[in-house]
């Protein structure tokens, strides 16, 4: 199943896009694509539901966040072999765990406004992981039962924030609208092999990232696993996996992102995402 919300910002509504790409509401049958609605019994139930007897959604509404209600956003840094060469840094021994705060999360097409006094903001092309049963301490073998589905996400950066300035990660990953993520939340049935999509992200038209999760340091099913090690995990948190190489700061010279320039990426069977880019005013 592909799964989605739509609408204005703050009152978006539970949808299914049907077998012709068609939307479909589902907000007289469920509450939100949230909590129990992504565990394996809230999946089934949705996908019990004659898609074609929903109400169609016409016109071209805002497609928003695929997921309400995140209460952790994960991310993996470092877990392109590729990318780590071309950020000049070794492959670590274990995935490197920060967090994007959940503020972050906008739309799929909603603009990326670069941050007061951003000089070096950047892109990354991800594939997110969400998760759809409480998961503590779970096991390689069993983590993919843990898993509700896949998203895309931008994972926006601004590396004078991120590295350049005392601290951890998370202050140059976390400002608003930092973290698109959808169009879709597309189910774990319909991806035979997450090791095996490819991904690429294009700025202005210009392709920079044309990867694939095979050059994946740690994949989706250690890394459940990992998380859950030191924290626990509920329906709707995202693992966002990583970035292969292409990013802004990979780049001789470095480039970075401007308002008025325009971003374009995809994962293969994830869909795609548009997002402008604006200046921050107040």
């Amino acid at each position: 199943m592909k799964l989605l919300r739509y609408g204005l910002r703050g009152a978006e509504r539970p949808g299914i896009l049907d077998a012709n790409g068609q939307i479909r509401d589902l907000s007289g049958l469920i509450g939100d694509i949230a909590g129990d609605n992504l565990t394996p019994g809230g999946l089934q139930a949705i996908a019990d539901i004659d898609a074609d007897s929903l109400p169609p959604v016409v016109g071209s509404p805002r497609i928003g966040p695929c997921i309400a209600q995140v209460g952790k956003f994960v991310c993996i840094g470092l877990n392109y072999a590729d990318h780590a060469k071309e950020s000049g840094l070794e492959v670590p021994p274990e995935p490197v765990l920060f967090f994007k705060a959940t503020s972050a999360v906008t739309g799929p097409n909603d603009d990326v406004i670069i941050p007061k006094n951003s000089e070096k903001t950047d892109w990354e092309v991800e594939l997110g992981v969400v998760i759809g049963s409480n998961t503590s301490y779970v096991s390689e073998e069993d983590a993919m039962d843990h898993v509700a589905g896949y998203c895309i996400v931008n994972d926006v950066s601004e590396r004078a924030f991120q590295i350049e300035r005392a601290g951890q990660w998370v202050k140059g990953k976390s400002a608003d609208t930092f973290g698109p993520i959808g169009p879709w939340l597309v189910t774990k049935d319909e991806i035979a092999d997450p090791q095996n999509l490819a991904m690429w992200l294009e700025v202005d038209e210009k392709r920079y990232q044309d990867g694939s999760t095979r050059t994946m340091v740690y994949g989706v099913r250690h890394l459940v696993s990992y998380v859950s090690q030191f924290m626990s995990l509920q329906p709707g948190d995202i693992i966002s996996t990583g970035t292969p190489p292409g990013v802004g700061m990979g780049q001789k010279p470095q480039v970075y992102l401007k308002p008025g320039q325009t971003m374009r990426l995809g994962v293969e069977g994830l869909g795609e995402q548009h997002q402008n880019v604006v200046a921050y005013s107040k």
